[in-house]
């Protein structure tokens, strides 16, 4: 994470400074547009973009950071590791969840919003084939509604 957050200091850093190259070139030419003006304007170009794609990388850690922790949350809560978990779910007669066949669930629920998302149609269409562009058979879709319970036994192994 310390990379990341180092990355996007020095991609701002050049950023800014293509912005003041780019600023003091138009004030010494009178706003005129020369080549030095000109080249100003790429270098400030590519340093935006850079930036840009510095910014996309530490979104993604930081969305990436935030499911790993939902996930753990959820984890917790479902196998009672939270405070009061299993004792409120045993008195309610709802037995815990093994951690294993939660996360198996809830990636193949994160599948299917994301191919209903691209438009695909979720299980009504493009993944009963294993979802073509997901890697091929690296994430196991149904054919359907009955395909969701063939993938998951009560063990937590496929």
């Amino acid at each position: 994470m310390e990379s990341t957050v180092e990355s996007l200091n020095a991609a701002y850093q050049d950023f800014i400074s293509a912005a003041t190259v780019v600023l003091e070139s138009r004030q010494s030419f009178g706003g005129e547009e020369t080549p030095a003006t000109a080249a100003a304007l790429e270098s400030f170009k590519q340093k935006w973009e850079l930036f840009r794609v510095a910014c996309d990388q530490a979104e993604e850690l930081v969305e990436s950071v935030r499911q790993r922790i939902g996930s753990e949350c959820l984890v917790d809560e479902a196998t009672g590791g939270g405070a009061g978990g299993a004792s409120a779910a045993a008195s309610q007669g709802i037995p815990p969840i093994s951690a294993v066949r939660l996360e198996q669930m809830s990636k193949a629920v994160r599948w299917l919003v994301i191919d209903l998302q691209h438009g695909s149609g979720g299980a009504a269409g493009g993944v009963a084939g294993g979802g073509a562009g997901h890697g091929g058979g690296a994430h196991l879709h149904g054919p359907g509604p009955t395909g969701f319970d063939a993938r998951f036994t009560e063990d937590g192994t496929q």
